[in-house]
């Protein structure tokens, strides 16, 4: 593991590369308009080509006209000197979306049933764990 962090084993190459996008992230979004920075990401290196990922196709409009600009950018850090464009793509994020809350309910009479097996066990974890689901009962108070 030392080996690998340390950037003398197999995966020290690929260590590099990915520091270095991680510099050309943060080095872009340092530059960037404000209303653009959450939309661009550096996706990768590949001869000599830097990818730019994009959320929307506007946004891609963009880098297209301000692709002169961005390159001179780049230029100013020694490891993107060989950039020689960019390759500009589109992947649409969708929005994470929670997952519905799935609301049980126990009736009494099931937690009495689970309260009375709860007596009838020796194990103490397995007594403990159906006292507590029995707790969660619908009592009409």
């Amino acid at each position: 593991m030392s080996r690998l962090l340390d950037g003398r084993g197999e995966l020290a190459p690929l260590m590099r590369i990915a520091k270095s996008i991680a510099h050309a992230q943060q080095h872009l979004r340092d530059h960037l308009p404000e209303e653009v920075r959450d939309h661009v990401f550096v996706g990768g290196f590949r001869d000599g080509k830097l990818t730019l990922l994009t959320d929307r196709a506007v946004w891609l409009t963009w880098l297209r006209y301000e692709q002169p600009r961005l390159l001179e950018l780049l230029h100013r850090l020694p490891e993107f000197a060989p950039v020689s464009g960019f390759t500009l793509k589109v992947r649409p994020v969708r929005p994470v979306k929670a997952p519905l809350r799935q609301v049980r309910r126990l009736p009494a009479p099931a937690a009495d049933e689970i309260s009375a097996c709860a007596a009838d066990v020796d194990d103490p974890r397995l007594k403990h764990a159906l006292e507590r689901l029995a707790s969660h009962a619908e009592r009409d108070e």
